[in-house]
């Protein structure tokens, strides 16, 4: 049998990804990184190894030890870890980041991806095992955007893919045609708030892949954490591109959508 090592963060989709690669016929071995990965991952996969974030050169060393050689990387991992002195990268982890010619999402990525290839650890794309999760085309809620809510989505789009385009983040906070916020290393759901509280209310939130996204890592996701987000601060509408973010829980974020009276919509520019 195929076997698939998984990198797993925290959130919902290693879950979703652990699900869909076993369907495939894969044997799913989980590297489940402390403190992020939820403990519930265990039972989706067929064996789990819980690893500090940190420790770059045991996660090698085990997906060696059960003879992976292709691999997926799924679930958040936040770079602000790489400030908190309570996570302590081994010596693997520290070379890695002192060859960085900077700390951005891709360079790091990257590295990661070249040092597993070195070791025979080939990074597959993730939509490999979550086509089904993509967004759709079009409105999902049944209310649609407002006309003056259409121009933020169109002005917004513009601002996301290029600081996509620089590696600063994927989503826009807007609100008539000024940005309110702009995701930066804290994450969608923060920057959500950030912007949210700023706009008041009726915010727009777009969110985008990058313009050269790379499909084995960094691909935007949505889930119901960033609905909630929404809720918390009165924002009105989200924007994702179509085809190129994942939806988790897509039938349960339409549902809590609706009742919060926030359209939802896959959209392509």
């Amino acid at each position: 049998m195929k076997k698939l090592g998984l990198i797993a963060g925290s959130g919902e989709l290693p879950a979703a990804i652990a699900g869909e690669a076993r369907a495939l016929g894969y044997a799913v071995i989980g590297i489940a990184l402390e403190p992020l990965a939820d403990s519930s991952l265990s039972l989706h996969v067929d064996e789990i190894k819980w690893v500090n974030v940190g420790k770059f050169g045991k996660i090698i060393d085990l997906l060696k030890k059960f003879g992976v050689t292709e691999a997926v990387m799924a679930g958040k991992v936040s770079k602000t870890l790489i400030y908190k002195s309570k996570i302590i990268p081994d010596l693997r982890a520290v070379k890695l980041l002192f060859s960085l010619k900077d700390r951005r999402d891709d360079s790091i990525l990257l590295a990661i991806a070249e040092e597993l290839d070195k070791e025979g650890i080939r990074l597959l794309d993730i939509i490999r095992f979550s086509s089904g999760l993509l967004a759709p085309e079009g409105v999902l809620t049944k209310k649609s955007p407002s006309e003056e809510e259409w121009q933020d989505i169109e002005f917004g789009w513009g601002i996301a893919k290029e600081i996509g385009r620089l590696d600063i983040g994927q989503t826009v906070v807007v609100k008539n045609r000024a940005v309110m916020a702009v995701e930066a290393i804290e994450g969608t759901d923060d920057a959500i708030r950030r912007g949210g509280k700023l706009a008041g209310k009726d915010a727009v939130v777009v969110k985008v892949s990058k313009p050269d996204q790379d499909m084995r890592f960094d691909v935007p996701v949505i889930g119901l954490e960033t609905i909630e987000a929404m809720i918390e601060v009165h924002a009105r509408v989200l924007a994702f591109e179509s085809k190129k973010c994942l939806i988790l829980n897509r039938d349960k974020i339409i549902e809590v959508s609706k009742k919060a009276g926030i359209s939802i919509l896959g959209y392509s520019g």
